[in-house]
Formats: C-alpha cells, structure tokens, sequence
C-alpha cells in the first residue's frame, strides 16, 4: 500500500489541479507533500444536526487545499501554515480516540490531497473494528477518479457547491471549471449514496449525501441558481444544507464587493425559494451571519 501510495504521489493528479509534482519530494498546488499533514482532531457542535447530533462530530481537520479561496475562513489550514506532521497508523489511532470520546461520525475534513493516505486509515480501522461511519468533508474540487478511491470507505458525503458561474469561480478560487467539477463530483458522490439514511432513534445520518451551499454577499441569483440544478437533479434524496455564515477577513481589501456579512433578506430570499420549490430535506441557520466565532482554533489539539 505504502509504495502505491508514493507512486499516486509522485506525478499527483489527485484534484483537477493535475499539478503532477511529485509531492514525496516538493509541495503541490495544494501546498503539501506526502506525508499528512493534521491541525486539529476532535468533537465538533457545530455540525448540521444530523451529523453533530447531541455526542458530536469526529472532526480531523487536514492541512493545505487545492482551491485556496481568498474568503476562506479556515486560511490558517489552507495555506498549511499550522499542523503536525503524522503517518497513517497515528491517524488511524486518532480515529478510534474520537469513536471513544463519542463521536457519531468520523468527519474529514479538506481531505482531498490525502485520498491515498486517508483511504489506507480507513481500511485499517474499518478491519480493526471501528464501527462508526466515515464522512468525507470536501470543497468538491475533486475528481472522479479521486472520488472512486473512497468507494466503500466513506459513508457519508458532505460537500460544498460553491459556484455556478465560472467567472465567480476563476474570481475567488482561481477555478474558472468549478462549476463542471462539483456537478461532476458530486453526481459521483450520489452514484455511491443514492439515498440518505438515518438512525431512527437518534436522527443520526449513517449514509447518504448532503450539499452545502455557503450563501455569499451579493450572489443571491447564483444560490438560487445552484439550489434549482440540485432539486431538478437529485430531488429529495439528498438533503441541503443552506449556510449564512460568510465571515468578512482583513483579506478582502481586494475584494469589496464580498468584504461584508450576508444580510438576513437575502438568506431569507434563500431559504424562501428554496421552500417556493417544495424542497424539505434541507438545513437552515438561525441568527444572523457568522462572526469570527465560527473559525475554530487550528491548535494540533487531538493530533
């Protein structure tokens, strides 16, 4: 496993980046090499309530990112700036340490440049006994390929559609094929999950897909645009997830045009048309948007 893993590695086509740098030796476009690279492992709240539920999320936040958006709130992992550097067996103990603490899920996140790596974990916890289900946290700036990898590993997915627009895209994530990715992606995901399955005692989600969309300022159309394709596309057997929670950073000087908090009338709007459509399966935030709270602190805790 360990000398196909360096061969995936060695000319990496893993995201649709296709960088092809050989990361046992330099970074990629992702900002990482080889060896995983972890900032946080532990429960998480503030998950949709199907995931978090009462006990939490198992969270294990990966370093480094293959889209890089300038609004990112989690920059400090993006950019690999923050993390220790482990091997896949202490990861694969880092799972079993998160099951013993309650965890209804093990929840990677932004683990897409370390399918490889991350697929061998779950195949040795999966053999040693680990019994809660996996869910894969992603940008969807990811394969299909890549995405076949986790085939009978990851039992839930949750990923984001960012854009429809390619120009919104190529603005903020420098990734003007987005759109066609995520939709590409994401019917993959559902291929694998084509329905969601729930504990019925708890409410818990232990199979199945659900898309997130974080509604940005001034990009109200293009949510009611990405919310249309999924209902027309797959219905109600995913369900949605409809985020308010837009942090502005000192960052986005560059960018005044998305440097503030999205209004609660046009995550109103949101959410109305979302209902207008008919759709039920879907999660909503309360409150007005995010503030910094929302940014957890990268500090190895778990790792």
């Amino acid at each position: 496993m360990e000398a196909k893993m360096n061969e995936i590695y060695s000319n990496c086509t893993l995201c649709p980046r296709s960088c092809r740098t050989d990361r046992n030796v330099n970074p990629g476009y992702c900002g990482e090499g080889a060896t995983l690279h972890v900032a946080r492992a532990s429960l998480h709240m503030w998950e949709e309530p199907c995931i978090s539920g009462d006990s939490g999320s198992g969270t294990v936040f990966f370093s480094g990112c293959n889209l890089r958006c300038v609004f990112c709130q989690n920059r400090a992992i993006s950019r690999g700036q923050t993390g220790r550097y482990i091997d896949v067996q202490r990861l694969t103990d880092i799972f079993f340490e998160l099951e013993e603490k309650g965890a209804n899920n093990i929840n990677l996140v932004t683990a897409d440049h370390y399918i490889p790596a991350v697929a061998s974990a779950i195949d040795r916890s999966k053999s040693l006994g680990l019994k809660i289900p996996f869910l894969f946290n992603t940008s969807s700036y990811i394969t299909v390929d890549s995405l076949k990898m986790l085939e009978g590993l990851i039992d839930i997915y949750l990923p984001d559609f960012k854009y429809k627009r390619s120009e919104d895209a190529a603005r903020y994530s420098n990734a003007p094929d987005y759109p066609d990715v995520a939709a590409a992606a994401i019917n993959e995901m559902v291929r694998q999950h084509p329905v969601c399955i729930f504990d019925q005692d708890t409410g818990i989600i232990k199979e199945g897909v659900v898309i997130r969309h974080l509604l940005m300022p001034g990009m109200l159309i293009q949510a009611k645009m990405i919310i249309n394709y999924l209902y027309e596309k797959y219905g109600d057997n995913v369900y949605l997830s409809l985020m308010n929670q837009f942090t502005p950073l000192d960052e986005l000087t560059d960018f005044p045009e998305i440097n503030r908090p999205v209004t609660e009338a046009e995550y109103k709007s949101l959410v109305d048309h979302a209902m207008n459509l008919g759709i039920t399966n879907a999660y909503v935030q309360e409150g007005t948007a995010a503030a910094e709270s929302f940014i957890p602190e990268f500090d190895c805790r778990g790792v």
